[in-house]
């Protein structure tokens, strides 16, 4: 096996189990290693710690598998991290038939991502290791699962950091159907896993969705009607569906894609539900907020969840400056005690940062506003704590007070 050395002093995140090697600390390797190949790296006076997969085309140049020397990388290895993530996700099946079987490196698979959606499997391989293969990990899938096919859509622009080239191809089984039918706490919702937005649906949301839900159910307790909502970037109606779901009066619908427009039309037939209560708008969301905030439009509750606005650390200040204007047009359409729900998918984006940008909205808005809870990604996005880069997805449920 070839080694890979580090730069004197640079072992100490493996050190803490940080799955990645920087390009930046590599001292040089004993041989010449192909992309995805196993590879022991060491440190600058020789001690183990970690078998990786190597990149040589990415400026991570390599992506730990395993910190345990007495470990093979062979094809039971990964038999086995597959059947545990599989098993880890088992309690989510009473609720949903739309699970994120595999989350990267949370579950020592660094690079891969596997949705199931009902009887069908979709992945998304990010990184050369898991590329290196795929043919056996679609294989494995379809033997822990019992799936009827794997369809893989590896097309993110991250694959070309990893000098890998886009693919949208079936890996194993069945073709999948145009539309599979998906249903999450009482919801039905059709997915297009060729064509859809990741894997085809927003599968982080779910407990979002499931609290917007349940907001409409208790304001219509509480004040006798149904919430007036706006859903921005709403995609195929996720959010939308789950406010009809709970009894919100009217939902109005912004995203710019038509065909994502359809989808959730045709899913709110889908359910049985009221159609004279949801309006989709085929609209950019920056001029629909503004073009309602001048209308005197208001809401009792405003979604606001964008795509990434930031895809590494150079973006991060024009996606402040995107954040920081839909949250403060967001603000001004809601009524005196109306809540607003905001989202950021931007890794590059954290926590911290994301509060100062919807602070500062809410102080250019001119309102008092309380941060009555947090969003994140569910249980079958775990955090693996020694790699926070994991966390993406951020959420704040703002009241605005009267």
């Amino acid at each position: 096996m070839i080694d890979l050395i580090l730069k004197k002093s640079k072992e100490k995140s493996l050190l803490r189990r940080h799955p990645w090697v920087y390009d930046t600390a590599v001292a040089r390797m004993t041989g010449k290693s192909a992309s995805g190949e196993t590879v022991r790296v060491l440190s600058n006076d020789g001690r183990f710690l970690a078998y990786a997969a190597f990149s040589p085309f990415s400026s991570i140049r390599a992506r730990c598998w395993s910190f345990r020397e007495d470990e093979r990388i062979d094809e039971a290895w990964f038999a086995q991290k597959i059947r545990q993530a599989v098993e880890a996700r088992a309690d989510l099946w009473s609720r949903t038939n739309a699970v994120r079987l595999v989350f990267g490196e949370a579950d020592g698979l660094p690079g891969l991502i596997v949705d199931q959606y009902d009887d069908f499997l979709v992945t998304q391989f990010q990184a050369a290791g898991v590329e290196a293969r795929r043919t056996l990990i679609g294989r494995l899938l379809m033997e822990a699962t019992g799936a009827r096919g794997v369809f893989d859509r590896s097309d993110a622009a991250t694959r070309r950091r990893e000098g890998l080239e886009p693919r949208i191809e079936l890996l194993a089984g069945e073709e999948p159907p145009v539309e599979i039918e998906v249903v999450e706490d009482g919801v039905r919702y059709g997915v297009d896993v060729r064509v859809g937005h990741k894997t085809g649906f927003y599968i982080d949301q779910r407990e979002s969705r499931l609290t917007a839900q349940k907001v409409a159910e208790r304001f219509r307790e509480k004040h006798g009607r149904g919430l007036r909502a706006l859903n921005c970037f709403c995609y195929t109606g996720g959010f939308s569906l789950a406010l009809l779901k709970g009894g919100a009066e009217s939902v109005v619908s912004v995203d710019s894609s038509e065909e994502a427009l359809r989808m959730a039309a045709a899913n709110v037939r889908r359910n049985g539900f009221d159609e004279s209560k949801a309006e989709f708008l085929c609209e950019d969301v920056f001029t629909a907020l503004r073009r309602m905030r001048d209308a005197g439009e208001t809401f009792d509750l405003v979604i606001l969840d964008p795509p990434k606005f930031a895809s590494s650390h150079y973006h991060v200040d024009r996606a402040a400056r995107a954040y920081k204007d839909i949250n403060l047009n967001g603000l001004k359409l809601l009524r005196p005690d109306g809540e607003l729900f905001t989202f950021s998918c931007s890794g590059a984006i954290d926590q911290d940062l994301f509060q100062k940008i919807v602070a500062g909205a809410i102080f250019d808005a001119g309102v008092d506003a309380w941060a009555i809870g947090r969003f994140g990604a569910g249980i079958d996005h775990p955090l693996l704590m020694t790699y926070p880069e994991g966390e993406y997805l951020k959420g704040l449920r703002i009241l605005v007070r009267p």
